[in-house]
């Protein structure tokens, strides 16, 4: 019975795969950042930033179909770790 679900089950795995692969890049990039915020000396935490980064992600929720609470929640733990990331850079200097 579930052979039929096989074929949904591989697009959702490199989905998540691709998904997996894309945060990746993406704390490579907040590295890179918490690298400059130390050498300039700008917080790790820009409250400002985080809102905006959220209030995008909400934005585009809609047209794509996603309910924008809940990619607000998700970018909330994204960037969370990103700031945890960042934190940790910039403290092993």
């Amino acid at each position: 019975m579930t052979e039929v679900l096989a074929p949904f089950r591989r697009r959702i795995d490199e989905l998540d795969d691709e998904i997996v692969r894309l945060l990746a890049a993406r704390f490579a990039v907040v590295r890179e950042v918490a690298e400059v915020k130390r050498s300039e000396n700008i917080p790790a935490v820009l409250p400002e930033r985080v809102e905006e980064v959220k209030a995008r992600a909400a934005r585009n929720a809609g047209p794509l179909r996603l309910d924008p609470v809940f990619v607000r929640k998700l970018y909330g733990l994204i960037i969370e770790e990103a700031c945890r990331i960042e934190d940790e850079r910039i403290a092993a200097h």
